[in-house]
């Protein structure tokens, strides 16, 4: 267990040292950009689903499993897993473990059942307990549950709710500073909350690139719809594929309200290209 150096109530000696005010200058930077560019965006559902994505990519590589972002994806929709190529059974085998675990860690992030909901409002309780909101009293929060025993995934989940609670954020935005739980993170107390920071700093920045290229393709497929009859299906379809990059056409014709064989006709036209 790491020794818990007692953290200053006021934060005065950690963030008087240079390199870690500019890490917490950097992280509370692009937070702020991150929460700023989400305000009343219209891909905020599709953001926060490719960004639950990626947090869980990140957590499963802290805790030792490698998982495709996208097989996550394909299992949420309840689509079978593709698998390219000869592979032996041990190897799919790994390969639906992995999807299990992600799957297991989405759940904490996204609707925690009973228990777990009972876990993560304690991890909660003890983030906010330690100071008033904010990046070092969340690093601080993360640094003591860890030492005492906790487990990453209700804290994980806490955070998310935490930085809302702060007014860090206005969105439920995955920033969990996974990178900072890696096996090799600092093992003192003011190097591992810059390794915090630093962590936090990284997956908004991620977090904001993911949108821009998210809006740009969302931008130039809505423009290619433009000369479709109006009472055309494509441009709310191409919201859906936003939200949910891996969509089955029972899933488009039921949000659609329309027949599966017409949904299955309209995803063959976004593979072969849009037409007039």
């Amino acid at each position: 267990m790491i020794e818990l150096s007692p953290p200053s109530r006021r934060g005065g000696p950690l963030l008087a040292d240079p390199d870690l005010l500019a890490s917490h200058a950097r992280a509370a930077a692009n937070i702020a950009r991150l929460d700023q560019a989400l305000e009343h965006h219209p891909l905020l559902p599709a953001f926060l689903h490719r960004a639950r994505l990626d947090a869980v990519r990140r957590q499963a590589a802290v805790d030792g499993q490698q998982i495709d972002p996208w097989h996550l994806a394909a299992v949420l929709e309840g689509l079978r897993l593709r698998m390219e190529g000869e592979l032996r059974i041990i190897d799919r085998g790994q390969i639906f473990e992995a999807a299990r675990a992600a799957l297991n860690l989405h759940q904490w992030i996204t609707d925690p059942d009973f228990d777990q909901e009972g876990e993560v409002q304690q991890a909660e309780q003890h983030l906010t307990a330690v100071l008033p909101g904010g990046l070092l009293a969340a690093a601080q929060g993360v640094w003591s549950w860890l030492d005492r025993g906790g487990t990453r995934p209700p804290l994980r989940a806490a955070l998310i709710r935490y930085w809302r609670r702060a007014g860090l954020l206005r969105a439920p935005v995955p920033l969990t500073g996974a990178f900072a739980l890696r096996a090799d993170a600092p093992d003192t107390y003011s190097e591992w909350v810059g390794a915090f920071f630093d962590a936090v700093a990284e997956e908004a920045a991620d977090q904001l690139e993911m949108l821009r290229t998210l809006q740009r393709g969302w931008v130039a497929a809505r423009g290619k719809t433009s000369q479709r009859r109006r009472n055309s299906r494509a441009a709310q379809a191409i919201d859906l594929l936003a939200a949910a990059p891996l969509l089955s056409a029972t899933s488009l014709a039921r949000a659609l309200g329309m027949s599966i064989k017409c949904a299955g006709e309209l995803l063959d036209r976004f593979v072969i290209g849009p037409t007039p």
